[in-house]
This record gives structure tokens, sequence and C-alpha cells, in this order.
């Protein structure tokens, strides 16, 4: 008796039942029709092409933009007894033949690919030879300028269908506007595809964002509330590290992730966290994507997330077991300022982008009129020394000239230096006390790069060469000379890295030609920015409302578990009079803190803050430098 989708779904995935626009969505792609599905993150994307693929005959290609995302999806498979592979630039040519010849002929189903794969001669031949019965687009947002994870290499998902014709698609995301939408529908090779839409809402997860001076002091109360798995997203790396040192001096059990860390760091803390010898992960966004675990009950912000999209995706990953859940953000003036800092430096202005453009046209020495179809040799660290340029914004600014078809950056190849301690912190010691010349050097390692003992981590020697006020050829000699003492492991930066121009030289005519979508591009980002900032600062709406407005859905009812519905039920009604009593505090002690405040007047929080709410609406109090409250 052949195998139906319950069947399925109950072997391997161990649910009972279907939701109405899964089973929906499952049963048009096994009847071969084009689907765009829109659930929400926990919303179980993945069996909606892995069923219908393990009902028939061939297999499925997955289109993924991150190795870490596809090697999770393709674990929870093999976990599972069933078989998949993916295909990276992490394989050689021969082990990517072995694959190829695995997938033709040992049973298995599931092809894991990244866009930029989908460029290879070599990988479109191997495809033509394969029995495929489904392509699916993961993350398919990625193909939109107006998504917030934009990649052009998504464009070339086209490709696939000309490869494997009359092959049924399915496009999935979980973060979506209408116009995002409309571009996954003309961008991608769907055929009059069926939309799936379902609500964004999660009514089991209270949204809620606190106003505090000592976010650090804010995070201890919720952890100590909170003993289940948490996570805790920070914007860099370093924080990762530094603030999960900082819990674990505390007691609490944590263990950190970012994606400059070894994989086997990546794995092992993946394990402790999946296994809660340690339930509290601090991470950047590099962590999440294609995390299979339900019991998350807090996700924690305390750096502000780049947009609403990148938000509802992180805190979507609490409390997918359909119990109560938290997502927390924490912030106060000096986070929103960083914030704010952050996206000014990620927009790349035309006249910026025009500099860095003419630059390397002289340093390779290209004339006006020239387009010589050559690769050359490229070192960013270098090229910024020479023209003296920030190495984040020139990176940044020549991925926008390759999205703009101007060149080609072969950037996935270059790989940077590593360094690994080798021997104890007390070794170390001693060694800078025979070997005075290193001593600086091995300083600022220790202080700039976290989790150096345990791991090889990526370093920057302009960086250190910067802080040391030296050159980095001298750093690049002492590394080296460290590492022959057997102090250190150190892998020097490839070389490998390569620039291909596509247009001929025309100086201001070529950006010119751009200006338009970088324009876009740049307002797109400071459009995501405001409206992430403005939900932070509105604490007059739901929550709930003002997320689910944000992707065009007009619910008016309010959840009544999010921080602006708890305050609302709990408004004190004395707000005058404690700001009376706060002004004459303020009289007599000059400055406070709202944590100080607190515990001179006896009241909760939120009280405080209604009251310093209305005194700051009143022009009654102002902040000061300190972040304290005083009188004007």
């Amino acid at each position: 008796m052949p195998l139906t989708a319950l069947d399925l779904l109950q072997k391997y995935w161990k649910h009972q039942n279907f939701r109405k626009s899964q089973e929906d969505i499952i049963h048009n792609v096994i009847n071969g029709k084009d689907v765009l599905a829109l659930l929400p993150t926990g919303g179980g994307k993945s069996v909606c092409y892995q069923i219908p693929t393990l009902l028939k005959e061939g297999i499925c290609i997955v289109v993924s933009p991150l190795i870490a995302l596809m090697q999770d999806q393709v674990n929870s498979l093999v976990r599972k007894g069933i078989k998949a592979i993916a295909v990276t630039s992490k394989l050689t040519e021969s082990e990517i033949i072995i694959a190829f010849d695995n997938l033709r002929y040992g049973n298995i189903k599931f092809l894991y690919l990244s866009p930029e794969k989908l460029q290879s001669d070599f990988i479109q031949e191997k495809i033509k030879q394969l029995q495929v019965n489904l392509i699916a687009i993961d993350e398919a947002h990625c193909i939109s300028e107006w998504g917030h994870d934009f990649r052009p290499s998504y464009l070339e998902i086209n490709t696939l269908k000309e490869l494997v014709p009359n092959t049924p698609i399915i496009a999935l995301t979980a973060t979506a506007t209408d116009d995002v939408v409309k571009d996954i529908i003309n961008l991608t090779p769907l055929t009059n595809p069926k939309i799936f839409k379902e609500t964004f809402q999660r009514k089991n997860l209270a949204y809620q964002v606190f106003e505090t001076e000592d976010i650090y002091h804010q995070l201890k109360l919720i952890l100590n509330k909170i003993k289940e798995p948490s996570i805790i997203y920070v914007s860099s790396r370093k924080k990762t590290k530094s603030i999960s040192d900082y819990l674990n001096k505390l007691g609490y059990k944590s263990t950190y992730y970012h994606g400059g860390l070894s994989n086997s760091f990546k794995e092992k803390s993946f394990k402790k966290w999946l296994n809660e010898e340690s339930n509290i992960m601090v991470a950047t966004n590099a962590f999440g994507m294609g995390i299979d675990k339900d019991n998350v009950k807090v996700v924690i912000h305390i750096d502000i997330p780049n947009s609403i999209e990148n938000y509802v995706q992180e805190a979507g990953r609490a409390g997918r077991n359909g119990k109560k859940a938290f997502s927390v953000i924490l912030f106060n003036h000096a986070t929103l300022h960083e914030f704010n800092k952050k996206i000014k430096h990620n927009i790349i202005e035309i006249d910026f982008l025009n500099k860095i453009y003419n630059h390397l046209n002289q340093f390779f020495y290209i004339s006006k009129g020239e387009l010589l179809e050559q690769k050359y040799t490229f070192n960013l660290q270098d090229f910024c020394s020479r023209y003296k340029l920030n190495l984040f914004n020139t990176y940044n600014a020549i991925l926008l000239l390759e999205k703009e078809g101007i060149l080609t950056y072969d950037h996935l190849q270059n790989k940077q230096s590593t360094v690994l301690f080798k021997t104890s912190n007390e070794q170390v010691l001693n060694y800078t006390k025979t070997h005075p010349k290193y001593q600086n050097l091995l300083h600022v390692l220790l202080r700039s790069y976290g989790g150096i003992f345990e791991n090889s981590v990526l370093i920057n020697e302009s960086f250190l060469a910067e802080k040391l006020k030296t050159t980095k050829q001298l750093i690049i000699k002492y590394l080296h000379q460290i590492a022959q003492d057997h102090i250190i492991q150190y892998i020097e930066q490839t070389k490998n890295t390569s620039i291909q121009f596509l247009v001929m030289r025309e100086d201001k005519i070529t950006i010119n030609r751009i200006s338009k979508n970088i324009i876009q591009r740049n307002t797109i980002k400071k459009n995501k920015a405001g409206k992430i900032a403005d939900y932070i600062q509105n604490n007059k709406i739901c929550r709930n409302v003002q997320l689910l407005s944000y992707f065009n859905e007009k619910i008016q009812e309010k959840c009544g578990i999010c921080d602006v519905c708890l305050r609302e039920k709990n408004k004190p009604k004395n707000t005058k009079q404690l700001s009376q009593e706060i002004l004459k505090l303020l009289k007599d002690e000059t400055e406070l803190s709202s944590k100080e405040m607190i515990l001179l007047l006896k009241i909760n929080k939120d009280e405080l803050m209604d009251a310093l709410r209305f005194l700051l609406e009143q022009n009654s109090i102002k902040l000061a430098s300190t972040n304290k409250y005083k009188t004007k």
C-alpha cells in the first residue's frame, strides 16, 4: 500500500496533523503546480517541499543562501534517516563528482545548492543528468532588492528552469512585504503560481520592548526569571564572547556563536545549546536559520536589528512549541545612537562609489576607454592602505559595483588570516617577558579577538598594524616568528582574490548610469532602519498590531501580552502625583537614574517610565549627558 503525506509526517516528523495551508500547499506541489508559500518563522516551510519529494521518484533541488543553513537542513534530514547532500564551495571537484554520482545512483532525495553554484557550467551539466522532481527556492525574499537580504546571485535561479524544464517550483519565505512578493513572482521562474499566505501573527509570542539605562542589569532580571533555552542577539562578533563570558562568571550557563568561528567550534557550541548543557546562546544573526529547536522561551536583542524583517525572523525562533514565549528588545539612547551610526556607515553614497571605482582603475593602470578581459589579482587591505580608505566601506562599495554589473569580485576565494594560541595564558605571559618586542602585539591580539585559545579566529593584520602604529609587513613578520616559537598557529591570508572589469572605463559616466539604482537601494536601507527605530520607540500601539501592519495585515485586535498592552492594563492612575514626587526628588538630589528613582520611590518600572515620559513631554525634565535625569 503506497505511503501518504500523513504517513510520512507521522514517520519522520512525529506530528499528527497538517495545518490546512500546509496540506493545500503539499497537494498542489504533488500535482505539479508552482507555489509561492509565505509562512511565518517556525511555520513548517520545509515539510512543504520535503514530503512531496519523498512521495515521488527523483530528487528535489533546494536553492539556499547560506552554507550553514544548508548544512543544518541536511543534518536534520540525515538524523531522520533521509538521504540529503549539500554541494558547497567547501567540496573539491572530485568530491562534487562523487556527490553527483551518489545523487544519480545512491537514492539521495535532496540536493542543496547555493545560487552561486548554479553559475558553474560543470554543475549545470551534472544537473542535466539528474531526475529532478521539484525545485525549492528557500528564503525567496533574497531575490528582491526590497527584501532584507538581497542576493544578486538569486537572479541566476532562472537557469534551473532551463536545465530541468517542466519541473514544478515552490518558493518559500517567512518575511515578505507586498513589494517583495511581486518581485518573487516576476524574477523567479514561477509560472502562474498559487499563492499561500498565512498570517504572521504569533499569538503565543509576547513582543516586549524595554528602554533601560542599564541593559545588562535588565538582561540579568530576565535570565533570572527564565530558565528555559534562550537566544541573545548582538551586532558584533566580539560581543558574543564577552557577553557569554560575563554571564558565565555570574553563574549562568552560556555559549556563543558567530560567522568567524571555525566549523568545529560552531558545531560544538550549537550542540551544547541544543542539548541544553548551556541553555543560553549569545550570537550574531549568523545563528538561527534552519534551527530546529521548539522550546526556546525567550529571544533577547540587546542591539537593534537591521530591519523589521530581520527582527520578526529572529524573534520567531521563540515559542515554536506553541507555548507562551517572549521576544525582548532592550535599548536606550546610546544603542539608538549606535544603530543610526551603523546604518549611516552602511550607506554607500554615489561620490564615494565613484571614488572607489576611479581608484580601482588607477590601481590596475587601466586607461580611459579601455577594457581588458582579464582577472586582476587583488588584495583589499593593500588597496585600502594605499588610498587610505576605510576597509569596511570599501568592501561594501566593491560589492555594490559587483551587484550593478560593473565588475566581478571573486571574494569567496579569499581566506582571511587566522591565529590560534597553542599554549596557556601563563605560558604566553612568560614568553612576553623573554621576548619583549612581541609583547604589545600579543596583548592586542588577546584584547581584540575572543576565543583565540580555544579556536582559530580570523584576524586583520592591517587593523593590528594601525593599533600598534607600525606596518602590516612587520606584523606579518612578527606573527610568523611567534609561530616558529610554537606560541601560536598562524595561517596567513591567501592572495587569490581577483577582480575582473565588465565595462570599459568611462569614469563618472559609468557610475552615473547606475546612480538611480544606488539611490533606490540607499532609500530602502534608510526606510527599513527608520521603520525598526519607529517600532522600538512607539509605545502607544500594540506591538503585534505594529508588526502585522508592516506586512500589510490590517488586524486591529490587540494581543494583550506585549509591553504596550500590559502597560495599558496596569496603567497607574496617579501619574501626575508621581510626577510631582519625581520633581521634588530631583530638586533635592540634582541628578538621578531611573534605577535610583525606583529604589527611592519604591515603585515599579512601568509606573516610573509613564511619569518620566509625562515630564519629558511637559518639558519639565531632561536627560543629562550622564544618562541620568535632571530638572530643566
